[in-house]
């Protein structure tokens, strides 16, 4: 007998050492031991209930099963890469511990159930975890946001000064992205959360098991209802990676704003020294480390969800080895957002606000020249024509050296006779950030509303 002897009988040779290495997966695997050990309880339950495994095996099975999750929690458990994977390892420590009841635990299903429910065991925690701590850092955006509702700060667009914001409007911004990521792993979670368990190898199983009991032990919503598909798709982890990716990208756009607003060319925040680092040479540096590494990880995360589509592409039916290949790419994302996660709400907390700086900002870019233009247009003359009387009083300024505020009224008049004085009322910064006052708008009062409806959505940490 090989020592392989789960399936070594139908070989006349056992498997090489190299092919043992190669094939073992049992090294990243290993971390879902503790689903692997929920779901054969649920299993080994539902046999018992089906009259499939005797009262006594149940009862060998769960003390033995209880013994090898302490032993896993406490570090002291052995794992074999000659034992491939978690779920023979297991089996194997088990049958150890209580003989022939170890053996009867596998009655009814195959490896390729017992992993695409561990998976989906494993995935349905990162994703509670993971909606916490979007939840978290929105909560240190809008603790961010709430003092700075009238901050002044200039809006861009192709990364040119537009129109005035606010810095608490423009933080709500990221406040909705991260709130859409947080529906999209909910909604997620409805597909991940439908159990395969009962497909076994791909046909199902000539015993009696009752797959709604083994949901409803494990907290499934419902079962997979193709047993071909329940055991060979890995759709549920593609669209985890698909919504991951989404995260670390608005992250990194968030990211590329903070390096840029701690430079000292534009000094509108400053960073808590505990997220950056110095230089070996240059003793002056402080470098944003953080967000330059969330960046740069959004990549990471963005490339593990390309390699899932391609590990899928051209699979049949039903189960194949290819499918080894998801855990890597999963585990190593699901780290990665969640530890992006963690680091950047403290991180957020620790920002200091330069409101000067963004103020002067606003000055340098004729940011009130729309509400210049809107301003004509309400007193009748038409928009292309007042677009062009405005770009005339910018081109004038510019060549002043001076912001459009600081024209005299009788220079402003020269470029059109509908100007009054009251055309200061909106030349100011304040001014224009006053007359957006609708929803979803940059007045102050407009962002202080948004800030409150979602601190009321949050709720209590």
């Amino acid at each position: 007998m090989h020592e392989n002897n789960t399936w070594s009988g139908r070989f006349n040779e056992p498997v090489s050492e190299l092919v043992k290495t190669y094939t073992a997966s049992v090294s990243f695997d290993q971390r879902m031991a503790e689903c692997d050990i929920q779901g054969s309880l649920a299993h080994a339950q539902m046999l018992n209930r089906a009259k499939v495994l005797s009262d006594e095996d149940l009862a060998a099975i769960q003390q033995g099963m209880a013994e090898l999750l302490n032993d896993i929690r406490s570090g002291q458990f052995e794992w074999r890469v000659d034992l491939e994977d978690v779920h023979m390892n297991i089996e194997k420590r088990l049958t150890d511990k209580i003989g022939d009841a170890g053996k009867r635990l596998h009655t009814g299903r195959s490896r390729n159930d017992q992993v695409a429910t561990d998976i989906r065991l494993y995935l349905r925690g990162a994703i509670d975890t993971t909606c916490q701590l979007l939840r978290d850092l929105q909560r240190a955006l809008l603790e961010l946001a709430a003092p700075h509702a009238a901050t002044v700060m200039p809006g861009f667009t192709h990364l040119q000064v537009a129109q005035p914001v606010t810095f608490g409007h423009h933080l709500l911004a990221y406040v909705e992205m991260l709130a859409r990521d947080e529906e999209r792993m909910l909604d997620c979670r409805k597909r991940v959360n439908r159990l395969p368990l009962g497909a076994a190898a791909l046909a199902g199983t000539t015993f009696p098991i009752d797959r709604q009991y083994t949901a409803q032990l494990l907290g499934f919503d419902d079962v997979c209802q193709n047993s071909l598909d329940a055991v060979s798709d890995r759709d549920f982890a593609i669209e985890f990676t698909a919504a991951a990716s989404l995260v670390m990208v608005h992250l990194s756009r968030l990211s590329e704003e903070l390096i840029l607003w701690m430079s000292p060319r534009v000094g509108f925040i400053d960073i808590a020294d505990r997220f950056c680092t110095g230089s070996s040479i240059m003793p002056q540096k402080k470098n944003p480390d953080v967000p330059e590494l969330v960046r740069g990880k959004s990549g990471r995360v963005t490339g593990h969800l390309l390699a899932l589509l391609m590990l899928m592409k051209s699979q049949p039916l039903a189960y194949n080895k290819d499918n080894q290949e998801d855990k890597e790419p999963l585990f190593d994302t699901i780290d990665t957002l969640i530890d992006t996660l963690r680091i950047y709400a403290d991180m957020m907390r620790g920002i200091t606000v330069k409101a000067d700086a963004m103020r002067s900002a606003v000055l340098q870019g004729f940011a009130t020249a729309t509400d210049l233009a809107d301003y004509l247009v309400k007193k009748g003359l038409p928009f292309r024509d007042s677009h062009e009387v405005v770009a005339r009083a910018v081109r004038h300024a510019e060549q002043a050296g001076c912001d459009l505020a600081d024209l005299p009224l009788e220079v402003l008049q020269q470029f059109s006779s509908q100007i009054e004085q009251d055309v200061y009322h909106v030349l100011t910064p304040e001014g224009s950030l006053a007359q957006r006052d609708h929803l979803g708008g940059t007045a102050p009062a407009q962002v202080q509303a948004q800030i409150a409806r979602h601190q009321a959505r949050l709720g209590e940490a």
